[in-house]
């Protein structure tokens, strides 16, 4: 259990480092999602109230530690070797990852699916329903952002939903918000040199945060505990959806300049310009044929196949627990 744990934990890590997968998917896939958010969900009054008067063993029991501490472990190892060996491979070879998330992803919903018991015309309607809102979601531009307060918390409270939300990223929700460009230089410019403007706006952002995360986990919860089979019709729905993001073959059409914060097209970037301070902001799927570098065929069709199988044994493990 405790391994297991660890190796989920660190493939939600390597997920949350990959722009376009979500964390919440791979723990959705992995069947830890619930008891995930059943145990942040444990974060309340009552678990402060045993910290405070020093009954750490009702506390630990409470928030469900060993689970916690063995998943963040594993995340943490999965960041690492996401930063260090996916990223190389995402800059080097994106085609081959991004097959072998979409075989991942693509055999994971039939298996979720699996679990609903009573499958209704109501079911496969919001199936649908997910399905759709995610692409159109993943197909979306980026929007300008506002640097006021409100703003800035509400884009908090709606990114880290995304972050729970299997089948959505969270990177991808604030770049659409238009946060992406605003939060991300503010961090670097507080680590660089800590002050007070950009104290109160990270400050906003992370309430923000943990508003939605707290409201978020209740409702899901919620959700799972009332109405299962229609939380599940939709969460696949939602992964499904998803999988317009992570098409291997995507010719870039604009790209975000980090220096000036402008969007350019990909044919008006300069040469001079550092490959470092650009990012993909917007691409379209196209067949391998008009892929514009070269498709990897082969190791492509290899990566997606082995998506297919890690999902059809993980699905035979977990029928024998």
């Amino acid at each position: 259990m405790k391994l297991s744990l660890i190796f989920k934990g660190m493939a939600m890590g390597i997920a949350e480092v990959i722009p376009g997968v979500s964390g919440g998917t791979i723990a959705f896939i992995t069947g830890i999602y619930k008891e995930l958010i059943d145990t942040i969900k444990s974060f309340d009054i009552s678990a402060i109230k045993l910290l405070l008067t020093a009954d750490f063993k009702g506390f630990f029991t409470k928030i469900n530690f060993s689970f916690l501490l063995f998943l963040l472990l594993g995340m943490l190892g999965g960041i690492v070797v996401g930063v260090f060996g996916v990223t190389h491979l995402l800059e080097n070879n994106p085609e081959v990852l991004w097959a072998f998330f979409f075989g991942l992803i693509l055999a994971s919903v039939p298996m979720m699916l699996q679990t609903i018991k009573n499958k209704t015309v109501l079911t496969w309607i919001v199936f649908l329903v997910g399905a759709v809102i995610a692409f159109i979601i993943t197909s979306l531009s980026p929007a300008e952002a506002s640097t006021s307060y409100p703003y800035i918390f509400i884009s908090g409270m709606i990114g880290i939903v995304a972050l729970v939300l299997p089948g959505v990223s969270g990177s991808f929700i604030l770049l659409l918000l238009g946060m992406y460009t605003f939060i991300i230089p503010t961090i670097k410019s507080f680590l660089s040199g800590p002050n007070s403007s950009d104290f109160f706006v990270l400050a906003v952002f992370g309430m923000g945060c943990l508003t939605g995360l707290l409201f978020f986990v209740r409702l899901v919860s919620n959700a799972f505990e009332k109405h299962y089979n229609i939380t599940v019709a939709v969460m696949s729905g939602f992964m499904l959806g998803s999988l317009n993001k992570i098409w291997p073959w995507r010719n870039v059409e604009t790209y975000l300049n980090k220096t000036t914060n402008q969007i350019i097209n990909s044919s008006e970037i300069p040469i001079q310009l550092n490959t470092d301070n650009i990012k993909i902001i917007t691409e379209q799927n196209v067949f391998p044929s008009s892929y514009l570098s070269d498709p990897k065929l082969p190791w492509v069709i290899f990566s997606f196949v082995l998506g297919l199988v890690v999902i059809a044994l993980l699905n035979k493990y977990q029928a024998k627990d």
